[in-house]
């Protein structure tokens, strides 16, 4: 019997093998450096087959792709100046690939699906983290956190995060019902706990903002085009009046102090500052993909011992763009702001055209919620972690070629 292969690589059709594919997706960037190469090889055979099996479905739209993947395949020519080139060509490799994977995710599960699916990973990564029931002690902020299975609070918070934005998405962007409904209010209640157990500031403020800017948003939808676009202009213009005033009158403190932080974040802005410092030692280029955090270097030996990383692993930042300075220059900088405020404009555009898109009301409260997260974590230029995938599968879906073809000749077919 030969199986269709729309049931694998067309979005109208695929829904239980995405949904599996995405929910184990989830799983794996939660935990793959705890599980070792394995889950990550399980990634690679739920996704990269799809290439062979409808090659030009993924293909097409070459010049579309180019912008997206620019950033990576910088990162992977860092090789060629890298301080360690070594690490470098092999990260580089890692994040190729894991590109290649969440862009056919973009052209192969629709938002439904991956709203869906992630729920459904998000629960399994919470459950198996309120299983585990570790226990982390900061040293700097002299704390103890809850971090389940995973070494860091702001871990555990961000997938608690997308969990409850998520259930927001399938409830009220997608209007689920029954069963789904169930699923997402079950896993919106299971990601608040987490989230609130976890203590992560971080998590808290990026998963408000993203559900603000996504209900307001959808409040622009019941507005005419024109109108709507004035009126997202005015609020933009108010909300950095806002802000500006905010940290003019010390309300920026305050709200850190009810987060119990202080105005260094932890220890963050020491980070930024010794980051900008090592930025301007190479500037242009900075010095290789992921080519600073290497065991035996000055420099990040250092910072690992200021710090209490008796691990010597899965430190940064905490800031995207003082990371990339650092790793890939004002070069890699530019490309990474490219693609992160392309994908956003892209879903933008969509939603104030006057069309009916979920596909875009869901990809654009996690932009936003990756854009704030950027400042103060590193979630979208490594592999294997469910920033990066979520990026690159709204870059994707931003100016997809395909999306709006089909639903013509759907629409044509019909009459």
């Amino acid at each position: 019997m030969k199986i269709p292969a729309d049931l694998f690589v067309s979005p109208d059709r695929n829904f239980p093998y995405g949904f599996v594919a995405v929910a184990v997706s989830f799983f794996v960037f939660a935990y793959s450096t705890r599980f070792g190469q394995l889950p990550i090889l399980i990634y690679y055979a739920l996704w990269l087959p799809l290439l062979l099996i409808d090659p030009q479905r993924y293909l097409r739209g070459g010049m579309q792709l180019s912008w997206i993947v620019a950033f990576g395949v910088f990162a992977l020519l860092s090789t060629l100046w890298s301080a360690a080139p070594g690490t470098t060509a092999r990260a580089g490799v890692q994040y190729i690939t894991h590109i290649a994977c969440a862009l056919i995710a973009a052209r192969s599960v629709s938002a439904r699906t991956l709203t869906l699916g992630g729920l459904a990973g998000v629960a399994l990564v919470l459950a198996y983290s309120l299983a585990v029931g570790g226990y982390h002690y900061d040293p700097i902020d002299g704390a103890y956190s809850f971090v389940g299975a995973f070494s860091s609070k702001n871990q555990l918070g961000f997938f608690a995060s997308l969990g409850i934005y998520l259930a927001f998405a399938a409830l009220v962007l997608l209007g689920e019902r029954a069963l789904n409904a169930i699923l997402a209010l079950l896993v919106a209640a299971l990601s608040a706990h987490s989230l609130l157990a976890s203590q992560s500031a971080t998590s808290i403020i990026t998963v408000t903002i993203a559900f603000a800017a996504s209900v307001a948003m959808r409040a622009l939808q019941l507005f005419a085009p024109a109108p709507r676009k004035l009126l997202l202009t005015a609020g933009g213009v108010l909300a950095l009046f806002g802000l500006l005033a905010a940290l003019q009158y010390g309300m920026f403190d305050a709200a850190l102090g009810a987060f119990g932080k202080d105005a260094t974040l932890t220890g963050r802005t020491y980070l930024w500052s010794e980051g900008m410092a090592a930025a301007r030692e190479n500037l242009v280029l900075g010095r290789g993909y992921q080519a600073y955090w290497v065991h035996g270097f000055a420099e990040a030996e250092r910072l690992w011992e200021e710090f209490y990383i008796t691990s010597r692993t899965g430190f940064h930042f905490h800031n995207t763009y003082v990371e990339t300075l650092v790793e890939l220059g004002a070069a890699g900088l530019a490309l990474l702001l490219f693609l992160l405020l392309g994908a956003i404009a892209g879903h933008t555009m969509t939603l104030l055209s006057g069309r009916h898109d979920p596909r875009a009301q869901l990809m654009f409260g996690l932009g936003v919620m990756l854009l704030v997260r950027s400042l103060v974590e590193v979630d979208v230029i490594t592999p294997y972690v469910v920033g990066s995938f979520l990026l690159y599968y709204a870059a994707g879906t931003a100016f997809d070629p395909i999306r709006h073809p089909v639903h013509i000749s759907a629409r044509l077919k019909g009459e």
